[in-house]
């Protein structure tokens, strides 16, 4: 006769073990103290009658039992995740909720028509918005704090397991642009050189666009050292402060057309852009959810990219952008 079951509470504690590797880090995501965690995994071992973790004073790791076991364990706890998932939202008055990270210099303007478009089709569903930089979208994802994030940096925002166990969807580039509407650059398109010499607006010093920033300007920095005018933390801060301001900051030409700024921003001499990715969890309880909202930002994008380039004559024809992303030797300087 079979004895008592594991808990699920024990479970659980186990795949963060598995995936963690560590008693310590382990009862901290489990929010417990150590010595319970240490507790619930003598108990689960206790129940299977199978050694799932060696321990010893250098550390602790799986057995190869225990590998086996978390393998197959977690497999059915996403199941039954999802079983539970279903059903919830099938019966409950409560609405689904998609919780969408976006990255803080990216934007999240157009959200909005992502949100309008998910009401009419979906009325029981609900909506969460951060905005977050890079290593806060990687632990959120980490989490299960976020469905689904939208990020410039991919490596950089996947949390352990990388490609493994979370999808990545390209769905824009951007081209970013000179935005100064208070000064009046003698040469169009605006070359680094000329940017380095007026005072620029750039992200605080953690932000993950700035070293996008940096080895951008990298090439010119032995002749001329960039003069920060001021740091803000969005790109909105970033529009406000260069129309009260005589500075200009890089931006997304996608995000002063979605804002209504039609000029005041110029082409760059020296092309650059970002790609954009969309990061989802493979095997998310929400994953059907999920893919129909990934589905129509691709769609989304694929409509806007059409208008926009039949707009981008304007401006005059485009070069192939840059691909930057390595820290620049010398750093830009602050303004006192």
């Amino acid at each position: 006769m079979m004895g008592d079951l594991p808990s699920i509470q024990q479970l659980e504690c186990f795949i963060i073990y598995g995936r963690v590797q560590n008693f310590t880090r382990a009862a901290k995501e489990a929010n417990i103290t150590q010595s319970a965690f240490s507790a619930q995994m003598k108990n689960l071992e206790s129940a299977l009658g199978v050694t799932l973790i060696q321990r010893s004073k250098r550390g602790s790791h799986l057995t190869e039992a225990g590998k086996v076991f978390l393998a197959r364990i977690t497999d059915w706890m996403d199941g039954l995740h999802k079983i539970v998932y279903d059903l919830q939202s099938a019966n409950a008055a409560q609405p689904a909720e998609l919780n969408v990270g976006i990255l803080r210099t990216f934007g999240d303007i157009q959200v909005n028509r992502h949100i309008a478009h998910f009401r009419q089709t979906n009325k029981n569903l609900r909506f969460n918005v951060f905005d977050l930089e890079t290593d806060q979208i990687c632990r959120a994802l980490q989490d299960d704090r976020l469905d689904v994030a939208s990020t410039y940096y991919v490596a950089d925002s996947l949390p352990a397991g990388g490609a493994a166990e979370y999808e990545t969807a390209h769905f824009c580039w951007d081209n970013l642009v000179y935005y100064a509407p208070l000064l009046q650059p003698r040469v169009v398109p605006v070359t680094r050189e000329a940017i380095a010499r007026l005072p620029i607006v750039i992200y605080p010093k953690n932000y993950f666009m700035n070293k996008t920033f940096h080895a951008y300007f990298a090439p010119v920095l032995e002749k001329e050292t960039p003069v920060i005018s001021a740091r803000l933390s969005t790109p909105y801060a970033m529009v406000y402060y260069c129309q009260q301001n005589g500075a200009g900051a890089l931006l997304p030409e996608r995000l002063l057309r979605a804002l209504g700024c039609r000029d005041g921003w110029y082409e760059l001499a020296q092309p650059l852009r970002v790609d954009a990715y969309l990061i989802y969890k493979k095997n998310s309880t929400k994953i059907d959810l999920i893919r129909d909202y990934v589905s129509h930002v691709l769609q989304s994008f694929d409509e806007g990219r059409t208008l926009f380039i039949a707009r981008s004559d304007e401006h005059g024809p485009r070069a192939k952008a840059e691909e930057t992303g390595s820290f620049l030797a010398a750093p830009l300087r602050d303004s006192s």
